[in-house]
């Protein structure tokens, strides 16, 4: 089954996170892996980590921004592909954090979403997929799609991000 968090909304992340922690708590092997994000900097990462262990993996190089840099992330999207796939022989779940922004940046190619999406199938297991951007394809292919939709935020009233909220 492929399961899909997507938009503007904040809570992409946490939902991801609360689906793996649910199948963990029913005995699934879940694998956790964040394209975007380095590791250390955001609250989940340290809980994940404790929960998971070595089936926790932020192999992000940061949110990228700039064409500059796109080597350094394209690699950095690269290794968490990799790591994602040596993980499909022993996992019940895979979550796939950000994979739709790094898709939408170009880091990540179709095709080797595609690729990723038909092993899982084959597998019979659950894939997770956050970020915002859903393409098309991916709308048509996945089986849950739960869009987040921003109706109020308090940085839209200069708030800055609060520590245990946005990260």
């Amino acid at each position: 089954m492929i399961l899909v968090y997507t938009g503007d909304g904040k809570g992409k992340t946490s939902a991801a996170v609360g689906q793996a922690l649910r199948a963990h708590g029913q005995g699934l092997g879940v694998a956790f892996a964040q394209f975007m994000k380095r590791g250390g900097r955001a609250g989940e990462q340290k809980a994940l980590s404790e929960l998971l262990g070595t089936r926790f993996f932020a192999g992000g190089a940061g949110f990228f921004v700039k064409d500059s840099g796109y080597e350094r992330h394209r690699q950095a999207a690269l290794s968490v592909l990799a790591w994602a796939e040596e993980r499909l022989p022993d996992a019940d779940m895979l979550v796939l954090d950000e994979a739709l922004y790094a898709l939408r940046s170009g880091l990540l190619l179709e095709e080797e979403l595609r690729g990723l999406i038909a092993k899982a199938r084959a597998r019979g297991m659950y894939l997770v997929l956050t970020g915002r951007g859903l393409p098309e394809w991916l709308r048509k292919e996945a089986d849950l799609i739960t869009e987040m939709i921003p109706l109020k935020h308090p940085l839209r009233q200069g708030q800055k991000a609060l520590k245990g909220i946005e990260f």
